[in-house]
């Protein structure tokens, strides 16, 4: 069998590291991305093929269209095109909107919502050539009900929600599978933020008593690229009951 090919946007630190690692002792040949951790990007693809895994760092700025045609004209010339597409890359924002610059809503749009329609752009005529293929968008739960002093951010995923579910629709004759992962609240760097007192409070809300893991959450990942061929268009709540 081939090995199949995936992208990993965002995969320097959290989620898109640990869905780096999770792919690659799967067996893919997996292309990671960051824009602003362009070091650590690169000692992860010197870990994992000192490991003997497959893996090819690919940096660039996902939320500029001339960066995701860089990135994927080597993709090209290395593997032809891509299996799977795993849009992870995105930024926080807290505070409230009337402080907000144009500069900081600017980013924020374009990292969270523009790089899943950049990234997707580019990777969709390989895989309608194969007639198969797998996006898997990571959403939050904020895109579904909002979050106060997060507008921009919540604004953001409520837009990767639409985009998951009309691509899906226009994708399907073509045997792809679009879905997204709406995350609750997963412990990674982005929340590093909260003190431990907020960090309890905030723990105290969600029914399952914890934060998730970047490790739960890249095997859910996997198993989405790998399974469940009739699944597409749906945006799966990952949140430990909270919403």
């Amino acid at each position: 069998m081939k090995q199949k090919t995936v992208l990993i946007t965002g995969a320097s630190r959290g989620i898109g590291r640990a869905c780096a690692e999770t792919f690659a002792r799967a067996g893919y040949f997996v292309f990671i991305n960051s824009f602003r951790s362009v070091n650590v990007l690169n000692e992860l693809e010197k870990s994992l093929r000192s490991e003997g895994f497959c893996c090819m760092a690919v940096p660039g700025d996902v939320g500029n269209a001339g960066d995701v045609r860089r990135v994927f004209r080597q993709i090209c010339d290395v593997r032809g095109g891509l299996d799977i597409l795993v849009n992870n890359a995105g930024i926080s924002y807290v505070g409230l909107l009337t402080d907000m610059s144009d500069a900081d809503w600017e980013r924020t749009i374009e990292t969270n919502l523009s790089s899943i329609f950049y990234c997707s752009r580019a990777a969709i005529p390989y895989m309608v050539s194969k007639k198969q293929g797998k996006i898997i968008n990571i959403s939050s739960m904020w895109g579904r009900v909002g979050a106060s002093c997060e507008a921009a951010y919540s604004a953001a995923k409520a837009g990767v929600n639409g985009l998951t579910m009309a691509l899906a629709k226009e994708l399907a004759p073509s045997n792809i599978q679009v879905n997204a992962i709406a995350c609750g609240v997963i412990d990674t760097a982005m929340n590093a933020c909260f003190s431990e007192e907020e960090r309890q409070t905030l723990m105290d809300e969600i029914p399952a008593g914890r934060f998730g893991t970047p490790e739960e959450t890249a095997r859910l990942v996997l198993d989405l690229a790998e399974n469940h061929p009739y699944l597409t268009g749906q945006v799966i709540g990952f949140d430990g009951g909270f919403i």
